[in-house]
């Protein structure tokens, strides 16, 4: 599993980093312009803004956009989760709590059982909610009004979400990780509100190892910041924000001990491979859907594994990390398939 950040949770910390506002809202530039622009058109008609999807890996910003959305809007949010709402009187109770422009916030909304969504369908469309009250001969339906909302849904698992849900969405949006300079505008940004005095080195030192998603770097700025205020004079610098991530034994790749070990088992247990998925996870000594979904995205982006029809394969990258020598011969040829 990924390094877990060793610091006590600090509420404020995680509330106050979050922009209120798309000026203040760094990087997505495409995906904000999009949004902005249906905000404003619905703000000029006086109507309600349309049905938002958004898609990405975690930490890269869609609750904050959702929160944005509303804050421009000028409307409540209600945030709830797919695995969370287990009955249709919970879904029920939710919508019905809202009113005229608000803004229900669905996360993991691809996790909904089968029969929430169908609940979703009429009430995304026509406003209407159909319940069915009792059962066997006693059975009736009851259908509630709703006021006009906006359902926004994020979504690590794009690819999971049905179809007749996903087309019921006026706009969906992909957040894509964040380059270097972006993350260190967000960790300049982040250390101000905490009152941590930070140079540009060190942000731009903390920002090559964030993987690209500010949620890591603002965790990673977190233990920066416990550790000058232990070890030096509270202030960061590149020289000590790479003291305190080495001693998390986070390289200037973004490398966990994960993710070496994972690479190191790749090229010295399976000569590179290819090898299978599960094979691999055993050897590892970790959960194949662990491996799957929150080391590989990082490693295969970097190219150092790529997934191919007989299982992972080590890349050249891969090998360059550990000092070795890029084989030659019948491995080489899986590099370009």
């Amino acid at each position: 599993m990924p390094t877990v950040v060793p610091s006590t949770p600090d509420p404020a910390f995680e509330i106050s980093l979050r922009p209120p506002m798309f000026s203040e809202f760094t990087g997505q530039v495409k995906v904000c312009e999009r949004i902005e622009l249906l905000v404003e058109a619905a703000t000029k008609r006086g109507d309600v803004l349309e049905h938002i999807l958004l898609s990405g890996p975690p930490g890269l910003g869609k609750t904050t956009l959702a929160h944005i959305i509303a804050n421009a809007m000028n409307v409540n949010i209600k945030n709830t989760s797919g695995p969370v709402i287990e009955k249709a009187g919970e879904l029920a109770g939710l919508l019905t709590s809202l009113e005229k422009g608000d803004v229900l916030f669905i996360d993991e909304i691809h996790r909904l059982q089968p029969t929430i969504e169908e609940y979703l369908y009429p009430a995304m469309e026509d406003y209407k909610l159909d319940i069915i009250i009792d059962q066997g001969p006693q059975a009736r339906s009851l259908q509630l009004r709703l006021p006009k909302f906006t359902l926004i849904g994020a979504t690590t698992r794009s690819g999971m979400l049905s179809a007749p849900l996903r087309s019921r969405f006026g706009m969906t949006a992909r957040l894509d990780y964040y380059n270097a300079e972006e993350m260190q505008k967000i960790i300049l940004r982040s250390a101000g509100l905490l009152n941590v005095e930070i140079d540009a080195a060190g942000a731009a030192e903390i920002a090559t190892r964030t993987r690209g998603t500010p949620r890591t770097a603002n965790n990673l700025l977190r233990w920066v910041r416990d550790y000058v205020q232990v070890k030096a004079d509270g202030r960061i610098t590149a020289n000590l924000a790479d003291r305190a991530l080495t001693m998390l034994e986070i390289d200037r790749d973004g490398f966990d001990q994960w993710d070496k070990r994972i690479i190191e088992t790749l090229i010295y247990k399976f000569n590179g491979g290819p090898v299978g998925l599960s094979s691999l996870a055993v050897a590892v000594g970790e959960e194949a859907g662990t491996l799957e979904e929150v080391n590989e995205p990082y490693l295969i982006m970097e190219g150092y594994i790529k997934r191919t029809a007989q299982g992972r394969v080590a890349l050249p990258n891969a090998y360059r990390k550990l000092g070795l020598k890029v084989p030659a011969g019948p491995q080489s040829e899986l590099f370009g398939s």
